[in-house]
C-alpha cells in the first residue's frame, strides 16, 4: 500500500515511478478521490457539530417553554441526521474506491532499479562457477524416466498436469535437499525455523500483495481458505497488526513448505518436467527490519541464498531485475539463475526482494524504539533459499554420468545415509 501523504507532497514523482512499471499516470485519480473523501469527512464533521449544538438549544427552548422554537430546532436536527447519514455513506464509498485503487498499484521501484519493460532489461551482477557449454546433456525428465524414479503418468491420473510422483532414491534426494537448505539457513545464517499454516485467509494474502490482483494465480478452497503460493505469506503475517520492539530487529524467519500455484499466467510454458509445477517445496526466507537496516539485510539475504548454490557446486548468475520485470510488492529484486545443461541456459531458482514499507502498510506492522512515543512501519524482505524442485533438476543434470546415474553432491552426503549415487546399481 502507498503513503497518501507522499503522493500529496509529490504527485509527479509518484507518476514517474509508476511509469517505470509501465503504468499510466494515476496520481490525479488518487488525489481526486482523496480530496472528495476529505470533503465528505469535513461535511460530516460540520453536520455532527451543528447537530450537537442544536441539540443543546432544544433543551434550552423546552426549558423556557418555547415549544415552537423547540419543534423548529428538532426539524433541523432531523435534516442534519439525513445529511450525516449521506456523508457517512459517501465517506465509506469513497474510502473503498480509494483503497481499491491504491491496492492495485505495485510497489515503486528503488531509485537504483534499472529501467526496462521485461527480462531483456535485467542486468547481470555476477557469476559463480563455469557452466559446461560443450554439449547438451540428457534432461531431468529423460533421466528420471530411465531411472524409473520420476512418474508423471501416475501423477496425471490422480491430479492432472503439472504434478509428479518421485520415487525411491530420487524422493530421498529431494527430501535431503530441503533438509540441507533449512539446516544451512538456521544453523549457519541465523534464521529461525517456522512451521506455518499452509491455509490462510484473504487478509493474509492481501497483506503480502497477492490479493486482490493475483487471485487467479492461487488455489482457493470451497470454504474460503487459500493455499499458500509461498511461505512468505505465512512468515510475513506473523508480525501483522503488531508493534515490535526495535531491539528485536532484524527478525529473520525461514520455513520449508509445500507451495501451491495455479500458474494461470504461464500457459504453455515449461509444460515438460518439474520446472513449473502446481505443487512444489521451497525454503523461504523473510526478514523484518527497521528502515535503516533493510538495505544491508537485503544484500545479506542474497548472500544466504547464493551460499546454497555454492555448497551444491552449481554454476549460477545473479541478476538485478529491471522495473518492468519485478514482482508486485518489490522495490528491488535480485534473481539467482542456475545453469541447466540440457537447455544450455540459466533458469531462475531464487528471487530475493526488498519491499520497503509496502507490505508493512498492508499488514499494519510497525516498530517502536524504547523511550519514543511514535511507531513507524517496518521494512519487509523475502527470498527463496531455495526452490527445492529446481535445485533437484539442476543436480540431476549436472551430476549425471554416461550411464544415466546421478552422483549425490558432497554437501548432501550426510543426509543420504551412505548413498552417494542414484541409479539402478547405485552404491
Amino acid at each position: 500500500m502507498h503513503d497518501l501523504r507522499a503522493i500529496r507532497l509529490d504527485p509527479d514523482a509518484f507518476d514517474l515511478a509508476c511509469g517505470m512499471r509501465g503504468l499510466a499516470p494515476v496520481a490525479a485519480s488518487i488525489l481526486g478521490l482523496d480530496e472528495a473523501r476529505r470533503g465528505a469527512q469535513t461535511a460530516l464533521q460540520q453536520a455532527q457539530s451543528r447537530r450537537n449544538a442544536l441539540s443543546g438549544q432544544i433543551g434550552k427552548a423546552k426549558g423556557t417553554g418555547d415549544a415552537a422554537a423547540a419543534e423548529a430546532l428538532m426539524a433541523d436536527v432531523e435534516t442534519l441526521k439525513d445529511e450525516i447519514a449521506r456523508q457517512t455513506s459517501l465517506d465509506a464509498e469513497l474510502g473503498v474506491k480509494l483503497n481499491d485503487l491504491l491496492a492495485g498499484i505495485p510497489n515503486l521501484p528503488a531509485q537504483d532499479t534499472p529501467p526496462g519493460e521485461d527480462e531483456t532489461g535485467n542486468v547481470e551482477v555476477r557469476r559463480w562457477g563455469a557452466p559446461d557449454v560443450s554439449a547438451l546433456s540428457r534432461d531431468h525428465v529423460d533421466l528420471g524416466a530411465k531411472l524409473g524414479l520420476m512418474d508423471f503418468e501416475s501423477a496425471s491420473r490422480m491430479s492432472g498436469a503439472r504434478f509428479v510422483v518421485l520415487r525411491g532414491q530420487l524422493a530421498r534426494l529431494e527430501r535431503a535437499l530441503g533438509q540441507f537448505m533449512i539446516d544451512v539457513q538456521t544453523e549457519e545464517h541465523g534464521y529461525t525455523e517456522i512451521a506455518p499454516p499452509l491455509l490462510v485467509k484473504d487478509t493474509a494474502l492481501f497483506g503480502t500483495g497477492q490479493l486482490p490482483k493475483f487471485a487467479e494465480d492461487l488455489f482457493r478452497t470451497t470454504d474460503d481458505y487459500w493455499l499458500i503460493p509461498t511461505a512468505e505469506v505465512s512468515l510475513a503475517n506473523t508480525v501483522a497488526g503488531r508493534i515490535l520492539d526495535e531491539a528485536e530487529l532484524p527478525l529473520r524467519l525461514t520455513a520449508l513448505t509445500p507451495c501451491f500455484r495455479s500458474e494461470a499466467g504461464a500457459s504453455g510454458r515449461d509444460t515438460k518436467g518439474i520446472i513449473r509445477q502446481h505443487q512444489f517445496n521451497k525454503v523461504e526466507l523473510v526478514s523484518i527490519t527497521t528502515p535503516e537496516q533493510s538495505e544491508a539485510e537485503f544484500e545479506r539475504m542474497v548472500d544466504c541464498a547464493e551460499a546454497i548454490l555454492k555448497r551444491l557446486e552449481l554454476p549460477f548468475r545473479t541478476m538485478r531485475l529491471c522495473a518492468g520485470d519485478m514482482g508486485f510488492g518489490a522495490r528491488k529484486t535480485y534473481d539467482l539463475e542456475v545453469w541447466l545443461p540440457s537447455q544450455q541456459t540459466y533458469r531462475e531458482i531464487s528471487s530475493c526482494s526488498t519491499c520497503g514499507d509496502f507490505q508493512a502498510r498492508r499488514l499494519d506492522a510497525r516498530v517502536k524504539k524504547a523511550g519514543e512515543k511514535g511507531a513507524r512501519f517496518v521494512h519487509t524482505l523475502n527470498g527463496s533459499g531455495l526452490a527445492v524442485g529446481r535445485a533437484l533438476v539442476a543436480i540431476m543434470e549436472h551430476y549425471q554420468d554416461e550411464g544415466g546415474r546421478i552422483a549425490v553432491p558432497q554437501a548432501l552426503h550426510p543426509y543420504m545415509r551412505g548413498l552417494t549415487r542414484i541409479g539402478a546399481d547405485a552404491a
